[in-house]
């Protein structure tokens, strides 16, 4: 049997630049259309390079193509999810649901302030859910839609939303990610979420500071339709009432039972598809031009897995009411597998462990240490495109390390979360960026810059390892 080498660094190099080349191309050719087809032929040709690498030192094509089809079997779950999500907003959008949370929300939020609110009830949703996800696909749409009816940024809007949503998520012990990182790292849930308050909070605070000063400073575009406008035609066209919000209501209480996501946001596109039979007879009846109940079960139907879509008479309107289905999800759903194709090539290969051996040699304090672990993470987002993975592999690598120097566990859970998880949405590539994008409509390459939770938090943890401020030291080493 033929032996395998361990790769070199300059192995390890040789993929991770060609990618950064070619996308960096990507993007200059094809701007923020880049993920769309094009970033996902680089993924391939980089895991391609990858593989050559692998074949190289040893290893076969068989156990390549095996850790190919394991990397994109792990993200089954999301793109079931990513599928239901996609009905969902097809069916929220027929039955009323929607429209309505944009026809209260209109009424609600002031332009001056809507920036730093949309940031304040994403993160109370996804507190209260424990899930960003699901925070952007239900209120983050809405609040998309009054962004458009206030003619307020689109990219500034979904940066609000999605700093937001992710803050929520991190302080919530309902969250997957925020259950994960404790339990690979080796510490007490709520112990971590108690040491990632001293990184969110301030950032968090930060955030809503230069979202409070964006929506009293900045240049308003007007908007292509007023607000009164936006209401009247929501009012021409839908029934709109308080018993269209029912299906949200309900999905929260489902996500705050901790119920399975995949089954409960497809229950949601359910109840909505059932609420637009109920509540919205007339819509159906306009837009078959038919009373006949089997033209009505096709509307509701084609919501589901290709979207809704309706006539207004103005086309902002129409694009902002229309949307969703699960062939909406499906160049995302692309993108994730070609993604985590690269990244399962990289790991197989070993190509990863390279990078973070070489960065342990260098990381001789415990702030570089902090610092390495969050850059690790940050960069196994980039590789491997799954904010799970940037949890698990930094975790596996570094804990030993964290160990032998007497720092408490809930150092590195904090890092894992503060370098991985929070930065995982500005990666156009990444499934969380692939995801905000298909179900915000706004590119990361857009919204990036406007994301100040997901950019803040990450800086101010590096600041506070160097500063050594609350990096705790393990108990039984104090007592030594």
């Amino acid at each position: 049997m033929k032996s395998v080498k361990s790769p070199s660094f300059i192995d390890a190099l040789i993929p991770v630049l060609f990618l950064v080349i070619l996308l960096a191309v990507s993007v200059a050719i094809y701007g923020s259309d880049s993920s769309f087809g094009p970033n996902q032929i680089i993924l391939i040709l980089a895991a391609g390079v990858a593989s050559i690498i692998g074949l190289k030192n040893g290893l076969t094509w068989k156990a390549i193509e095996d850790a190919m089809i394991h990397g994109i079997s792990v993200s089954m779950g999301a793109i079931f999810i990513l599928l239901a999500v996609g009905s969902l907003i097809g069916t929220w959008l027929l039955s009323g649901t929607v429209p309505t949370l944009i026809y209260f929300g209109l009424q609600i939020l002031s332009p001056d302030w809507f920036y730093v609110a949309a940031c304040l009830l994403s993160a109370i949703v996804a507190m209260s859910i424990g899930s960003s996800w699901t925070t952007a696909a239900t209120i983050g749409v809405a609040l998309m839609g009054i962004a458009n009816g206030i003619g307020a940024e689109p990219a500034i809007a979904a940066g609000a939303v999605i700093s937001g949503a992710y803050f929520g998520d991190k302080i919530s012990p309902l969250s997957e990610t925020t259950n994960l990182a404790p339990a690979v790292a080796g510490s007490d849930l709520f112990s971590h979420i108690r040491h990632m308050l001293w990184t969110t909070v301030p950032s968090f605070v930060i955030a809503l500071i230069l979202f409070t000063i964006l929506g009293f400073t900045e240049d308003r575009v007007a908007a292509n339709v007023s607000v009164d406008s936006v209401q009247d035609i929501i009012l021409a066209n839908y029934n709109v009432s308080m018993f269209n919000l029912i299906p949200l209501v309900l999905l929260v209480i489902m996500a705050l039972k901790k119920l399975p996501a995949f089954p409960s946001i497809f229950i949601g596109a359910l109840i909505g598809a059932v609420w637009g039979f109920i509540f919205q007879q007339e819509l159906l009846a306009n837009i078959a031009n038919s009373t006949l109940l089997i033209d009505h079960i096709s509307i509701i139907w084609t919501a589901m897995f290709d979207g809704f879509s309706i006539t207004t008479g103005d086309d902002v309107m129409d694009k902002l009411l229309s949307g969703g289905g699960m062939s909406s999800m499906l160049n995302t759903t692309w993108l994730i597998m070609t993604a985590l194709m690269f990244g399962a090539v990289m790991e197989k290969v070993g190509l990863l462990a390279v990078f973070v051996q070489g960065i342990l040699k260098a990381a001789k304090s415990t702030g570089s240490l902090i610092t390495s672990t969050i850059f690790t993470a940050f960069g196994t987002n980039l590789i491997t495109a799954d904010q799970y993975m940037s949890i698990v592999m930094p975790g596996r690598m570094y804990k030993e390390e964290y160990e032998r120097r007497g720092l408490d566990n809930v150092n590195l859970s904090r890092a894992l979360e503060d370098g991985g998880t929070i930065t995982s949405a500005l990666i156009p590539w990444n499934t969380c960026g692939a995801y905000m994008a298909g179900v915000l409509l706004v590119s990361p390459l857009d919204y990036w810059q406007f994301a100040f939770f997901n950019l803040i938090n990450p800086v101010l943890a590096i600041a506070f390892a160097y500063m050594g401020f609350k990096v705790l030291k393990n108990k039984s080493e104090i007592i030594r």
